[in-house]
């Protein structure tokens, strides 16, 4: 301040400022240079002749004859070229307002307008003053001419743009304004640099000192015109599409300093502060250069393969598109490392002034003081332009990217795939797959949804059939068909899952996130070697040759670090395979859990997680402690490097050590670390980047197309025969999956050599149901996919065709249903108007009716995605309703009744195909169900084995032709009759979850605002354990100590430098200071690697507790709560919410401690030399945690909105891929790309504020700290009298505190929104539970020896305050009686064997083998009772696994067990297929039919030994062997002593029963033996029977059961 003072005492500085003209000490000798000095005001004469010959140029290429001339001589000119030139000629508005106000509005508003005049008028006075100046010029002035008039000119031509920018059109205008800016700022700059850069120095004096006053008011004029008016003044919004105009967005009009700094971000910062949560509504709309159907036209013409004139690299169609981009991102990267020097240059330069006391210093020590202030700020506002911009390009890359792949993916062929080596796909015994069955797994995504990201059409491998199919169609080949296809867990797309659904959702996710990723790449080719060359050159100029030596051993000792982070990658991949297993376990288990609960194998399956769990954690702490050992080995290095400098330097060279060179030099050691720690970070990401690139660009390039999009040069082309109008069929054509004869693969499969021939012509009937038969993998589906269009066409000769006239519509329904994410009523109308009668008839004919009764929002229920809320016959019969209601003159219905129990299909049948909405329309139907559709069809196909028409005409012709079909027929009919008995009419298909006000079972909900405390407190306690006050100050206490002795590390080098101040330097003795410093380095690494051994403990610890904790609360829950909570939600929890536990958390949480405990630390230090600077320092400090705070609340708000925006993204993208065939048969292509459009949209809007919401912070965050370390600086320099060692020591810890700041809160705030998982385990952990084992609820050892069973005023209800569904149940059953409990629907059938479990709340008393069951334990009473559920839960696994999951049981009693069940009985030893303990089951059982699962848990019953056994029987989707097989096992192989309740779908298989219970809305009307009850004429049991059409049979076995009983008791 004094040096300031000084200046402004001297003589001629005050001259200056009273407006007298001073003299130059010497006018007679000039001083060197000062011509020079002077002739620097030409250059605003020069930027001002080349701006005017720039503006002419541009002015004339413009005008209006330039461009007629150029259209003329344009080869490719277009009609409506003339729109481009502006019309000034009046319009409508000027009708309505003044031509002023109109012009105004034109150039942006009144407010931009009053800048532009304020401009103007600076302009003006500059003018004026500058004539004024040549006026008052002497006669014997000795300087140029030029140099005088040089200002009148400037300003003549300033003036001249300033009218133009106030008068001018609105493109004129911003002509003017761009020159006008380029103009004024070089003249102020000129000005600055002549007359206000000289007070800055002690040797140079004001040019234009003369002047006076005038100087002063022409450099205001100067700063007011030049720079706060552009800098201040808002832009002017220029829509992309003039014809339609957006509404703007902040950021298009925000002024260039509000852009700059991000203040246009305060409105959403503000409004996050007032609410508890901000919406996405409420965030500011998409800007329309943001907008896809922009990005898409500024992208495809670079990216899409039929848009791209040449083919090339994607990288460089990307650079196509973002090269202006990048021009500016190397112009941010090069300010930024060089301003990132000025840090060490500053505190050198302020050093060595207060070292030498300002001897021989040319410039005054307030500059490096603003430096340290201004240079800081420069860099981050350049890197915050740098990542803004880059943010930019990320999130349009993403949108630009993932409309390509959507847009490609709609033209791609979807083709079926086979198992690996299963390439005979025309045996019969082999299921088929075709691209509406392919097997379909799905892989959780680094996306911040929890839900699979896609619906699907295709859900698993069905050989005709899905779980409840219809007579006939089980059993054909499903148990010859290859086990295990669904069971493994979705992995990323390669040559073994074979796709194309997985392929592409990695794509869009993993793929693109990579791809962006690696944009920074000019990071590693500019910055990297820019930073390191300035580094390096800074220490050689004050170190000299020794920091050669430092660089030297940092490359030595670089790899080490690099070699363990490899060590690193290779224990994580095997962590990564042990997280796989017990993430598969789990997954499994959750999707069992319900079987798990009644089978009461909780305990036991938790152990079993916990052993995976104990694997995985174990591999995870080995890398936990291995990045420990990386993280201290990369502390050590640059203290060693920068110590064997300081030796060399102090010991070899015998220099001296002063304050300056050491904390500068810390500084530049620093940065260079840092660029080669950077070095190592970029290159496995711009690799990862590149590879995703390729993969990109392999499937845009090499992935099979519809034969529409394909073309090849060598293809030798058939012209297509003019078929009759309205044909529908083929003819001599064959089709295949893919090209054969094309290199590029199709994705889904390996290559399958499966043909469709059509010998001859097949010509399907219009307006009459046609039929399409044929045993499994005959190509009935292939024949539909080949009419579509799907399938590649082979045609044999010039008379080939195939035809589906378009015309009218097509409408489609797969086999396997495929639905959207919306309501039940929008998927019925994919888009089409609503017309209620229409819909009505529809929802009645498909039998959707009832249940849509079932839905509290009826129609409105959304259903999920993959269509979670309904059952498989719902989406059936939803995916029916669509082709239905459509006005498509065509249907083509996939074996749409496969899914259907055979009174629903029978009601399709009688209502839809002959109703008024289908008569009239061409049919296609493929089907199994022959016998069913047999009525309807006018026409039918049959396929043979071999992939041709073995023949085709009337239904009677082809039975008369093909014995096996004729059987078939006969067989489904015998099955249709039998499944007319049926008591419940209500199908296992028909009973969906209820749903409330139509939203997805429980919304999960979004928690507002901080994480809670309870979460936070979960952690903490998992970390401590059983003592955790002893854990934190341990942990606490060595991060102090560790981060103490660093500090004081710091304080010693400038201690050590103080030295060869106060001593000779031949006195200071090296190796003792050198010694002391070693010692320090050795304390921190030990106490700081004790610290967090203790930490990674208490975190292996915390993640082992919190994961048992879990687990247990989820196995223990009630069957209520599982209802209401979709599994994939659980599964989030126990796979992506452990995950962050796991890593981020404990990462995260140990960073905040130790970067808290560093920075107060390195405040208290500061303070500790310059006490007097508490209260400035904790004013920034207070002001940048309100940033925090404020930047936090909206972030958290953001970050949630775009999170669930993202979802849709991706669930409408895997939805629309695993739809394909469908959509493109609707030909609903367009509708689909503008709602992809549109969620994609959403997701940008949310992502644009959440990168901005980072800059706002970042630019404050950084300008604290160089606010903070500037104010410092001055106190130091201008305050305090303390040492150059001290303030450089006070200046280090400033910059280091200022750079830690932003980190501090990004971390804080990283740690917030991962906690956000904590907070979802803690929800769970609260659910509701059943109650837990207790001591006194162990039975006797002996329990049960018996089956006995006795009720007694037993009430159940489902919930607390709900409607008791069991009333006043009061029964007994003796041990060894079988019991069969039939009654409508609704009658509390189910509710009865759930009640027996303890599975709902109870009253009164349930007493087994002589033992109240309240008073057991849940596990024990669940373990003594097997209930076999009507489709019973498999294991994926083997089927050992499946009997026997926990290994409790020898091959021979599993044998045994399978053999009493009956499933021998049913194949044979030469059966290829046939299925033994080591056959796989898929995930469900999905690859087995239903009456082989309920086989199966029949053995498993018999394995268990159970004294009671509850049968919810199968409906008539069993076939008559199955059925008879079960049965038999039931009668003979079951033990005397078990008990059996039956709950029975048909009397046939009840009536010789030991006794009959008959329910009737909750309770019992009927129970005893069937032959008392049949003499009740007014009985209900007697009504049933003499309802059925077997009534005799009925009678007779009732008789016969009564015989046998009463032969048993003699």
């Amino acid at each position: 301040m004094d040096d300031f003072i000084k200046g402004l005492e001297d003589p001629s500085s005050w001259q200056v400022v009273l407006g007298q003209r001073a003299a130059s000490p010497d006018t007679s000798a000039p001083q060197p240079g000062n011509v020079l000095w002077k002739d620097s005001i030409t250059v605003p004469a020069c930027v001002t002749a080349v701006s005017a010959l720039c503006l002419f140029v541009q002015l004339v290429i413009r005008s209006k004859p330039f461009r007629i001339l150029r259209t003329r001589l344009s080869r490719h000119a277009t009609a409506d070229d003339s729109s481009i030139i502006p019309s000034d000629g009046s319009t409508s508005n000027d009708l309505t307002k003044s031509r002023v106000i109109g012009h105004i509005e034109s150039l942006g508003g009144p407010m931009i307008f009053a800048f532009r005049v304020i401009r103007l008028l600076c302009c003006t006075a500059l003018l004026a003053l500058a004539v004024l100046s040549l006026v008052g010029i002497p006669a014997n002035h000795s300087s140029p001419q030029v140099l005088d008039t040089a200002p009148c000119i400037t300003y003549a031509y300033t003036c001249l743009l300033s009218l133009l920018s106030v008068l001018g059109n609105s493109r004129l205008s911003r002509l003017a304004r761009l020159h006008l800016a380029t103009v004024l700022v070089a003249t102020w700059g000129v000005y600055a640099y002549r007359d206000i850069w000289p007070f800055a120095t002690y040797t140079l004096r004001p040019i234009d000192a003369p002047e006076g006053r005038l100087l002063w008011t022409k450099i205001a004029l100067l700063s007011v015109s030049g720079v706060v008016v552009p800098l201040v003044s808002p832009r002017q919004y220029i829509p992309l599409d003039p014809k339609n105009p957006m509404e703007p967005i902040p950021e298009q009009t925000a002024s260039l300093l509000s852009l700059t700094l991000y203040f246009f971000m305060d409105s959403i910062i503000m409004a996050a502060w007032r609410t508890s949560h901000l919406a996405l509504d409420e965030l500011p709309h998409l800007a329309d250069y943001d907008a896809t159907t922009h990005l898409v036209s500024r992208s495809y013409p670079h990216l899409d393969p039929f848009q791209v004139k040449k083919k090339r690299h994607l990288f460089f169609g990307l650079m196509g598109i973002f090269w202006k981009e990048y021009i500016v991102l190397f112009v941010m990267i090069v300010i930024r490392a060089v301003s990132t020097m000025a840090s060490p240059i500053g505190i050198n330069q302020l050093l060595k002034y207060l070292e030498t006391g300002g001897v021989n210093a040319d410039v005054r020590p307030w500059v490096w003081i603003m430096w340290l202030f201004l240079s800081p700020t420069l860099a981050a506002i350049a890197w915050q332009w740098y990542i803004f911009t880059t943010t930019r390009m990320m999130v349009r890359t993403e949108a630009m990217i993932t409309s390509l792949l959507f847009d490609h993916s709609l033209r791609i062929r979807v083709k079926a795939e086979t198992e690996p080596g299963s390439e005979d796909t025309s045996r019969a015994t082999s299921a088929a797959t075709t691209p509406d069955n392919a097997s379909i797994n799905q892989s959780p995504t680094d996306g911040d949804s929890a839900e699979s990201p896609s619906g699907s059409e295709a859900d698993t491998l069905r050989a005709g059939s899905e779980s409840g199919s219809v007579p006939g169609s089980v059993g054909k080949g499903k148990s010859k068909s290859v086990p295990g296809e669904d069971e493994k867990p979705a992995a990323p797309a390669d040559d073994k899952t074979k796709n194309i659904v997985g392929k592409l959702n990695n794509l869009v996710t993993v793929d693109i996130n990579r791809i962006t990723n690696a944009r920074d790449f000019l990071m590693l080719f500019v910055m990297v070697p820019l930073q390191i060359g300035l580094s390096i050159w800074f220490l050689y100029t004050i170190l000299s040759w020794s920091a050669l030596v430092g660089l030297a051993t940092m490359i030595v000792l670089f790899p080490v670090p690099g070699y363990m982070t490899s060590i690193a990658q290779k224990i994580q991949q095997e962590k990564m395979k042990k997280t796989d297993a017990r993430v598969q376990t789990v997954t499994e288990t959750m999707n069992v859990v319900r079987m798990v609960k009644l089978f009461g194998w909780e305990y036991r399956t938790a152990d079993q997680i916990s052993e995976k769990r104990e694997d995985e954690l174990s591999w995870l702490k080995k890398h936990q402690y291995l990045n420990l050992s990386v993280f201290l080995v990369s502390y050590i290095i640059p203290l060693m490097v920068m110590l064997t400098t300081f030796v060399t330097y102090s010991v070899i060279m015998k220099q001296t050590m002063t304050a300056s060179k050491v904390f500068s030099s810390m500084a530049a050691f620093e940065l260079l670390s840092e660029n080669l720690h950077r070095t190592l970070g970029y290159i496995p990401i711009l690799v990862q980047g590149k590879v995703s690139l390729d993969r990109v660009a392999e499937f845009l390039y090499n992935t099979e197309l519809l034969d529409e999009f394909s073309s090849k040069e060598d293809e030798v082309h058939v012209e297509r025969v003019q078929t009759r109008p309205g044909v529908i069929g083929i003819r001599a054509s064959a089709f295949t999956w893919s090209d054969e004869g094309n290199l590029v693969r199709t994705p889904g499969g390996s290559r399958r050599k499966f043909t469709l021939r059509v010998d001859e012509e097949l010509t399907f009937k219009r307006g009459a149901v046609n039929l399409v038969v044929g045993p499994t993998g005959s190509g009935k589906t292939s024949l539909l996919m080949a009419l579509l269009g799907e399938m590649h066409y082979i045609p044999s000769g010039p008379d080939s065709f195939v035809s589906l006239p378009r015309k009218g519509g097509v409408a489609y329904a797969a086999q396997e249903s495929w639905v959207q994410n919306e309501t039940i009523r929008d998927n019925i109308l994919f888009g089409n108007p609503y017309d209620e009668e229409r819909y009505n008839k529809v929802i009645h004919q498909c039998a959707l009716t009832r249940d849509l009764t079932l839905f509290k929002a009826g129609d409105q229920t959304e259903v999920g995605e993959k269509g979670l809320t309904l059952s498989g016959g719902q989406k059936a019969r939803i995916t029916l309703a669509r082709a239905v209601y459509s006005s498509a003159e065509i249907l083509l219905l996939d074996d749409v009744l496969a899914a259907l129990d055979v009174h629903t299909a029978k009601w399709i049948v009688d209502k839809c195909f002959t109703g008024d909405l289908v008569r009239g329309r061409t049919v296609i139907l493929v089907t199994h169900n022959v016998a069913l559709a047999s009525p309807i069809a006018e026409f039918v196909v049959s396929m043979g084995t071999d992939g041709r028409v073995s023949s085709h005409g009337t239904l009677s012709k082809i039975l008369a032709k093909d014995s096996e079909l004729s059987a078939q027929v006969t067989e489904e009919s015998q099955e249709i009759e039998k499944a007319d008995q049926d008591v419940d009419e209500a199908d296992a298909e028909a009973t969906a979850r209820p749903v409330d006000e139509g939203k997805l079972i429980v919304e999960e909900e979004i928690a507002e605002g901080h994480v809670g405390w309870p979460a936070m407190k979960l952690y903490a306690y998992g970390l401590g354990g059983a003592r955790p006050l002893l854990f934190w100050i341990t942990f606490v206490g060595a991060l102090l100590l560790a981060d103490l002795a660093a500090t004081l590390q710091t304080w010693f080098l400038g201690y050590w430098a103080q030295q060869y101040e106060d001593h000779d330097p031949s006195e200071v003795k090296v190796a003792f200071y050198l010694d002391i410093y070693s010692v320090l380095l050795l304390f921190v690494v030990v106490v700081y690697g004790l610290g967090y051994v203790v930490f990674i403990y208490g975190s292996l610890r915390a993640s082992r507790s919190i994961h048992r904790d879990l687990v247990a609360s989820v196995l223990g829950t009630t069957l209520r709560w599982l209802d209401k909570t979709p599994v994939s939600r659980i599964i989030a929890r126990c796979t992506q919410d452990i995950d962050s536990v796991d890593s981020a958390i404990s990462s995260l949480l140990s960073n905040f401690i130790d970067m808290s405990i560093l920075m107060l630390v390195k405040f208290c230090s500061i303070i500790a030399l310059s006490p007097l600077f508490v209260i400035p320092g904790s004013i920034i400090t207070v002001i940048g945690g309100i940033c925090g705070q404020l930047y936090m609340k909206a972030q958290l708000c953001v970050k949630r909105e775009m999170s669930n925006a993202k979802a849709p993204v991706l669930g409408h993208f895997g939805a629309a891929i695993a739809g394909l065939t469908s959509i493109r048969a609707y030909g609903a292509q367009d509708s689909f790309r503008q709602e992809s459009f549109r969620r994609i949209n959403r997701y940008t809007r949310a992502a644009v504020p959440f990168y901005n919401l980072n800059r706002w912070l970042c630019i404050r965050t950084d300008a604290l700290g160089g606010l903070f370390a500037a104010l410092l600086a001055a106190y130091l320099v201008y305050g305090d009298n303390a040492r150059a060692s001290n303030i450089g020591f006070s200046l280090t810890m400033a910059v280091s505190f200022s750079g830690m700041i932003l980190w501090w809160i990004r971390v804080l705030n990283e740690l917030e929104l991962s906690a956000n998982s904590l907070e979802r385990i803690y929800q769970y952990l609260e659910i509701e539970h059943e109650p837990k084992p207790a001591p006194d609820g162990i039975p006797p050892a002996y329990w049960p020896a018996s089956g006995d069973l006795r009720v007694e005023h037993l009430y159940a209800r489902y919930s607390p305050d709900g409607p008791a569904v069991l009333q006043d149940i009061s029964f007994e059953v003796k041990a060894g009686e079988r019991v069969g409990i039939v009654g409508r629907t609704g009658s509390g059938k189910s509710s009865l064997t759930l009640s027996l479990l303890r599975c709902i709340i109870n009253e009164g008393k349930v007493y087994y083998d002589g033992l109240p069951t309240d008073s057991i334990n849940l596990d024990s009473l669940r373990s003594s009772i097997t209930i076999i559920p009507q489709v019973p839960e498999l294991l994926s696994g083997t089927l050992r696994q499946n009997l026997d999951p926990f290994g409790q049981y020898d091959d021979a009693v599993l044998n045994s067990a399978l053999r009493a069940a009956g499933l021998f009985s049913l194949q044979s030893e030469e059966d290829e297929g046939r299925i033994t303990l080591d056959s796989q089951i898929a995930s469900g059982g999905s690859n087995l039919s239903v009456g082989q699962r309920q086989i199966l848990a029949l053995a498993r019953a018999i394995v268990r030994q159970s004294k009671l056994l509850i049968l919810d029987e199968a409906t008539s989707a069993i076939d008559f062997a199955t059925d008879a097989v079960i049965q038999q096992s039931l009668r003979h192989e079951l033990g005397r002593d078990v008990t059996l309740l039956t709950v029975a779908h048909r009397l046939q298989t009840i009536m010789d029963a030991d006794k009959i219970m008959v329910l009737d809305a909750g309770k019992i009307v009927e129970f005893d033996k069937p032959s008392v009850l049949l003499k009740n004429e007014k009985g209900l049991l007697r009504a049933l029977v003499d309802e059925s059409g077997d009534k005799e049979l009925l009678y007779s076995m009732a008789q016969g059961a009564s015989h046998s009983q009463h032969n048993d008791l003699a």
